[in-house]
């Protein structure tokens, strides 16, 4: 009992006292309405430069989705709000496509204020909203519009002494001086298939590398890609509206056919002259990463190769214009990037990440490339190094080294030893350092708790709250805790001895035999099964459960959280070891008394749409309802990087293709489904959908269909997720006899 009131305390269980008072139903329409039910929530939070204030993004109360940027004084504990994106710009934002798509491929929503930057002295930020850009200088009464051009404007930045602003407009590089506002054009030749400083499609959607240029640190240089697209075929795909059909001519490099030919120089920002770097001999390449070093001199770059099972750290001295390569990464089935290449301030050594044990851990460099000592180990994963502490000669960073579902804190001496443990609380936790790593912000959730946010010393003691974010009182969500389910998360083993992780809800009330919703995603670079607050998709859930469904995920082998020797198993056989463990969690709801075998359901979107085509074609005596949502049917369809990353070459592995395509096992359909699609999708194209209804009619197969007229890849909006929840929903209850 004292136990259960200090989590009260703290905020880490909902407080129930108050929820019985006024109970209410949960309603798909209350899920997507103002305010949103997970409470206040704030976005993006940063530490200052200075480590004088802390800022953050929140949604208005009226519309959670338009965000404002806020500030709390640390010196002070005050929060006020700093830029209202109303007051700046109150209509429709007319982005430009090129921006849409970047916004698409960062998976970022909303409107008004997206994103943010400090500048180096902690006395000014820097944000784009409306196609320009605005430069906020603390304890002004205004922001400084920089650009008032009729061009869309794309990948803002402050230079790292925040003397200059660069982006990239109509596919050149430029850079603008914010006191005297004189502007710098740094390339000239961008237009057609040519694009400077700018990502092509596969860095931006699969290698997570969403720019093109990187400043030195001293200011001195830039460094920028060329990319030609030429190379790359053109697809002509219709995007579909409520009222018109456009035509989109897209370079989409599909598995198996041309990349974008890159190119790296470094621009001097005086004189405008550039250095082209030699890439190497083979042009089919992929430029993963690219960063400087310390001095301001070194550029290194990161170079994968096609099949993606090398991955080469190399350095470009602007000065001498030496070339070297310090490591070298291989596999035999691929190589994961990631961001945790960090360069220490002594200028003689980094670290670097490395999955080469199974298992994605630390390193220490010297700055030739030279090995001194692995500095952490075990079998779980480093998620990401969130600062180091050079002074104390610390290294912080998240991981799983306690449980694979939820993410802590840790930290390690740069001369090894054991790892400790900083947060303490039993939840899921994201970390944002201060830059000289004295303070930190942790903003943390469970699956029951909606996000709460508090500033802590290195060493994890708290200093204050800046969101508790209590579900109590007046909180959205009180009203509907009385009926709220706390799911369990644990796990089962598979026949050849595999551990599985998964996460069950059950009705309060078990009355019989319940149906059960399977909600999967099954594919690399996700995890389902985590003690993480879900948003909207989690009160989805909620909402099934009061309803009297059973809820029930599982995270397969190939999922992310639990190392690479996990993920292994799926090589250029997607969509096999996945269902078999999808299939052996069925057998597990099977052995549960409560459990109606023969009324199981199965949803899933995007990879998780392909995994529920492949649950109903191959396994429909364990499935008797799927809803694919956005799914991948035929994968010489998918882009290059991702699918040949796990699939290699269509023409050297056709078999492994044919077979892990849905067409040859679609005449097996036997019980009911349900496809749904974004008509606007340029991600997975609308095609996998239209190719699969042909094929489905062709065979005489029945099936039901919804597709979002105008909706891409992740169908955004809060009316149209209305409508798509309750199309799922009305399809389980019918097909699965929910009364």
């Amino acid at each position: 009992m004292k136990n259960i009131a200090s989590l009260l305390i703290l905020g880490l269980l909902p407080n129930f006292a108050n929820a019985a008072d006024s109970p209410k139903e949960l309603t798909i329409e209350r899920i997507f309405q103002s305010p949103a039910l997970q409470g206040t929530t704030q976005k993006n939070l940063e530490i200052s430069p200075d480590g004088k204030h802390v800022t953050f993004l929140q949604g208005k109360k009226s519309d959670y989705e338009r965000l404002d940027l806020w500030e709390y004084d640390i010196i002070s504990g005050k929060t006020k709000l700093l830029m209202d994106s109303n007051k700046l710009s109150s209509g429709p934002e007319e982005l430009s496509d090129e921006e849409k798509g970047r916004r698409e491929r960062m998976r970022l929503s909303g409107s008004g204020i997206v994103s943010y930057q400090w500048a180096a002295n902690g006395k000014a930020l820097l944000f784009p909203l409306a196609g320009d850009a605005y430069y906020y200088h603390l304890g002004d009464k205004k922001a400084q519009r920089l650009l008032q051009t009729p061009e869309f404007e794309t990948d803002l930045k402050l230079s790292p002494k925040g003397n200059y602003l660069s982006y990239v407009r109509a596919q050149d590089l430029f850079i603008k001086h914010i006191e005297t506002g004189v502007e710098t054009r740094l390339t000239y030749d961008g237009k057609g298939p040519i694009k400077n400083a700018m990502a092509e499609f596969v860095a931006q959607e699969e290698m997570s590398r969403r720019t093109g240029y990187w400043w030195s640190p001293d200011e001195s240089h830039i460094a920028f890609t060329q990319i030609n697209e030429a190379p790359v075929a053109e697809i002509t795909r219709s995007e579909i509206y409520a009222d018109s059909i456009k035509m989109i001519t897209q370079r989409y490099p599909s598995a198996g056919t041309n990349n974008v030919v890159i190119k790296l120089a470094t621009v001097n920002i005086s004189n405008k002259q550039k250095l082209w770097i030699n890439l190497g001999a083979d042009p089919d390449i992929y430029l993963a990463r690219v960063k400087w070093m310390k001095d301001s001199k070194t550029l290194t770059y990161q170079k994968q190769s096609r099949d993606q099972q090398t991955l080469e750290l190399n350095t470009f001295n602007i000065q001498d214009m030496s070339e070297r390569t310090l490591l070298k990464e291989n596999s035999n089935t691929w190589v994961n990037l990631n961001d945790d290449l960090h360069f220490l301030n002594d200028q003689k050594h980094f670290i670097w990440a490395s999955e080469k044990d199974g298992f994605k851990h630390l390193y220490l460099y010297k700055n030739n490339g030279e090995l001194v000592r692995q500095l952490t180990s075990g079998k779980w994963v480093v998620d990401k190094i969130e600062s180091i502490d050079e002074v104390n000669q610390q290294i912080y960073f998240t991981g799983r080294a306690d449980t694979p579902t939820q993410r802590h804190l840790y930290k390690i001496g740069l001369n090894g030893g054991d790892i400790e443990k900083v947060t303490q609380r039993s939840a899921f936790h994201d970390i944002s350092f201060s830059d000289d790593a004295s303070v930190y912000i942790d903003s943390f959730s469970t699956t029951n708790t909606p996000q709460q946010v508090s500033l802590h010393k290195a060493s994890g003691e708290q200093v204050t709250w800046l969101n508790q974010n209590q579900v109590e009182g007046n909180h959205p969500l009180t009203p509907y805790m009385a009926a709220w389910v706390e799911p369990t998360i644990s796990n089962l083993v598979t026949k050849d001895g595999t551990e599985l992780y998964y996460r069950l809800y059950k009705p309060k009330n078990i009355e019989g035999k319940h149906p059960v919703i399977v909600y999967q995603y099954g594919g690399p670079g996700a995890q389902v099964v985590t003690d993480k607050w879900g948003g909207n998709r989690g009160l989805l859930m909620q909402y099934w459960v009061s309803k009297g469904y059973i809820v029930f995920s599982l995270d397969n082998r190939g999922s992310e959280g639990r190392g690479k020797a996990f993920e292994d198993p799926i090589y250029k056989k997607m969509g096999s070891i996945e269902l078999t463990d999808q299939i052996a969690g069925v057998e597990f709801l099977r052995t549960l008394p409560y459990v109606d075998k023969d009324r199981i359901g199965v949803y899933g979107h995007s990879y998780g749409g392909y995994m529920t085509l492949m649950a109903m074609f191959k396994g429909g005596d364990y499935f008797a309802a799927g809803v694919a949502g956005a799914p991948v049917t035929d994968w010489t369809l998918y882009d290059t990087h991702y699918t040949e990353r796990f699939m290699g070459h269509p023409k050297v592995d056709a078999s492994a293709y044919k077979a892990s395509s849905v067409f040859p096992y679609a005449k097996d359909l036997k019980g009911d489904l349900l496809i749904y699609h974004g008509m606007a999708d340029d991600n997975v194209l609308f095609t996998h959908s239209t190719k699969l209804y042909k094929h489905l009619q062709d065979l005489g197969i029945p099936f039901e269909s919804m597709d979002y007229p105008g909706k891409k890849h992740s169908i955004r909006g809060k009316n149209t997720g209305i409508h798509l929840y309750k199309t799922i929903t009305n399809f389980f209850d019918k097909h699965l006899e929910m009364n």
